[in-house]
């Protein structure tokens, strides 16, 4: 049990937003149901506060669940307060950070509160891809209210005291919460990719919120461009040095060396977060190969198509970190990969934002081609002079081809090592890429951050349409 004081519905929004910018909307909503005599229980807003408020200059809407009446279960009214604010958030085109704290659907109203979960689902998905939409679980949140944090673009989580289930552990055949807390944050945030990041208390889940509601933009016609305070022509000594750290060469670059990450404890072989050039907010998604082996997995690949959806339908430019020598082989991993791999490629060929993809270690086989390779699309690519791009490394690629001459061979060693360099010279080099305009310019690591800024500078006004469809298949 945690000993940790949790903050009322009030007090977490008047933490998220501005000092007394809260103004609240529908604050003598109560619930309408007279049945089981539910009336003769006090229902004060119907157990959500709704309103909009100012954070950073920037109106938001929000919502925060009050779990001292009735639990905070959802009901007609309460899904309806909510359904609210959303309307107004699409009118206004401002982002919508819903405060949970639910024991789920209200059992008293039955089809009614069913019903009121419907029309938020709806709400929520008519506002995906045109408002951001955050969400942070300070409580409960069962059943049915676990699928409004998943059709959210954030999800954040308190180490302790949130719960997120569809089924609660106690409910699952063999299971119990002691034996294995499948609705626990560090359980959620490691084995699914639902949670964006995890914090100790609840101010530091509302201080992210505020941190990340900076670097979006309010919605999907506005570009987030900030001002810049970080020199563009900042040389990086030692880059190359890091190259298996993506996580550092990002840091490096970024203005101020910050870095927005998300997801951080799924898909240990995929960083993915937000960061400013020159101001301006920018998607990345890179290769960890010093956790994951320079390998790419299905849980690395499939929040990395996530964010580049996220990326293009909200107008920021994604820049790629590539480092990977090929897919992750195992059992467990061959059931999924593949489908993995093709959302991946479809997110990046699909996206219409500027991309830019910088190839910084290795970059083999197809693993390779589907992380925003020039040939799904990617505006410039560039590489560090040490990267390795072919099919496969090149050590591999020639005990292959030439099998019966190696074998052959005196001084075998010396017989794979010739072939390995010429091998890499013609096939397996920046330079042979470059040649083959698969690689736009072999830029030196220290220049990295400048290159990259100048990229999406020019890049900024770029337009590019695709085939008139209702949607893809993918």
């Amino acid at each position: 049990m945690s000993n940790k004081l949790s903050l009322s519905a009030s007090e977490r929004i008047a933490s998220l937003l501005d000092d007394s910018s809260f103004v609240e909307i529908g604050a003598y909503v109560t619930a309408r149901s007279t049945d089981f005599n539910i009336q003769e229980n006090d229902t004060p807003k119907d157990g959500v506060i709704t309103g909009y408020g100012v954070i950073d200059g920037k109106i938001v809407y929000v919502y925060s669940q009050d779990a001292s009446v009735l639990g905070g279960s959802i009901g007609e009214m309460h899904a309806k307060k909510i359904a609210a604010v959303y309307d107004m958030a699409m009118k206004v085109g401002a982002p919508v950070v819903g405060l949970i704290d639910c024991a789920g659907l209200r059992l008293q109203e039955a089809t009614d509160a069913l019903n009121a979960f419907g029309e938020l689902y709806l709400k929520q998905t008519l506002a995906s891809g045109v408002i951001p939409q955050i969400t942070a679980i300070f409580g409960t949140c069962g059943g049915g209210t676990a699928i409004i944090p998943s059709l959210t673009d954030f999800t954040f989580m308190t180490s302790e005291d949130s719960k997120l289930f569809v089924n609660s552990p106690n409910a699952l055949a063999g299971n119990y919460t002691e034996k294995l807390d499948t609705a626990a944050a560090d359980y959620i945030s490691q084995n699914t990719s639902l949670v964006s990041a995890v914090f100790d208390t609840e101010e530091e889940v509302l201080g992210e919120i505020r941190n990340l509601i900076s670097l979006l933009p309010s919605n999907n016609e506005e570009d987030a461009v900030g001002t810049c305070t970080d020199d563009l022509n900042r040389i990086i000594p030692n880059l190359e040095t890091l190259k298996d750290d993506a996580r550092a060469v990002i840091q490096n670059i970024a203005d101020d060396s910050i870095f927005y990450e998300i997801k951080k404890n799924y898909g240990k072989d995929m960083v993915v977060g937000l960061i400013r050039l020159n101001g301006a907010t920018v998607g990345v998604v890179a290769n960890q190969a010093e956790e994951a082996g320079s390998v790419l997995t299905t849980a690395g690949a499939h929040i990395a198509a996530e964010f580049v959806d996220f990326c293009d339908a909200f107008n920021i430019p994604v820049l790629s970190l590539t480092n990977t020598k090929g897919f992750a082989a195992t059992v467990a991993e061959e059931r999924t990969i593949s489908k993995a791999a093709a959302k991946l490629a479809y997110a990046f060929a699909n996206a219409t934002v500027p991309k830019v993809n910088l190839i910084i270690g290795d970059a083999f086989g197809t693993a390779y081609t589907v992380m925003n390779s020039k040939a799904l699309g990617a505006d410039m690519v560039y590489a560090w002079p040490t990267a390795r791009i072919g099919m496969m490394d090149p050590e591999m690629a020639v005990k292959i081809m030439y099998e019966k001459e190696i074998s052959a061979a005196e001084d075998k060693k010396k017989a794979v090592a010739d072939k390995k360099k010429a091998y890499t010279e013609l096939q397996s080099s920046a330079v042979a890429a470059a040649k083959r305009g698969y690689v736009d310019d072999i830029i030196e690591p220290d220049a990295t951050r400048k290159r990259v800024i100048a990229a999406f500078e020019m890049l900024f006004t770029k337009r590019e349409e695709r085939p008139a469809k209702k949607h893809a298949t993918v």
